[in-house]
């Protein structure tokens, strides 16, 4: 663990399963229309597994199951559509400490623009953010450091930072781009195989500790 927690000059956050999240009715749905799209089924543990991330990155998991790149992936942005995602998306309570946050926020996601600004607008926190950055094949995909970069130049900042996020993905972009990095493990390591490790590990962002003029840090007990 590096230093303080509290004096982070700004902020960068993941979204899908770090801020918001949603039902699994949708997710399982969704699996079943990609599936009849490439012409393959998938067990709801593949399928919670790609959707969060758990165990080998989704690309890994992706060959490990013998399926294409492409394809399985044209196929997911073709089914999944905005309104219906917007329906099943909930945010998480812990996650209202971003609003308190007075230093600048950005936002690194892998959720696509179309899919992103709705569920931002409609749960009304778009501005919590100073920045939105979505990942793509131009941009890069994290642990790929670029999409992170480009946030950080959006912003404008310079200094000491910390990516959170629910993935060894977000772990690994935060620490190829020279920042901190907080995992909120919101699975567990039974469900996910391994054990990720950070910079801090929470449970949940209630975990860290909020003080009016005293910007955003971490209890003793999450360092």
């Amino acid at each position: 663990m590096t230093g303080s927690a509290t004096d982070y000059d700004f902020w960068l956050l993941d979204l899908d399963g770090t801020l918001v999240d949603v039902e699994w009715s949708y997710v399982r749905e969704t699996f079943d229309r990609v599936g009849e799209r490439i012409g393959r089924e998938f067990s709801d543990r593949e399928a919670r597994g790609l959707w969060y991330g758990l165990g080998a990155d989704r690309e890994a998991q992706i060959a490990a199951l013998g399926i294409d790149r492409e394809p399985f992936w044209a196929a997911f942005d073709e089914v999944e559509q905005p309104e219906e995602r917007v329906d099943a998306t909930t945010l998480y309570e812990d996650a209202a400490f971003v609003a308190d946050i007075e230093e600048p926020v950005g936002l690194v996601t892998h959720c696509q623009p179309f899919l992103a600004e709705p569920v931002l607008e409609r749960l009304d926190i778009a501005d919590w953010f100073d920045a939105v950055v979505c990942c793509s094949d131009e941009v890069g995909w994290k642990p790929d450091p670029t999409p992170v970069e480009r946030a950080m130049a959006d912003l404008g900042v310079e200094g000491r930072g910390v990516l959170a996020g629910d993935g060894a993905n977000d772990v690994g972009a935060a620490w190829n781009a020279g920042l901190d990095a907080i995992h909120v493990e919101r699975h567990g390591p039974d469900s996910r195989g391994v054990c990720v490790l950070g910079n801090h590990r929470v449970r949940s962002f209630e975990e860290l500790d909020i003080g009016p003029g005293l910007g955003v840090g971490l209890s003793a007990e999450a360092r």
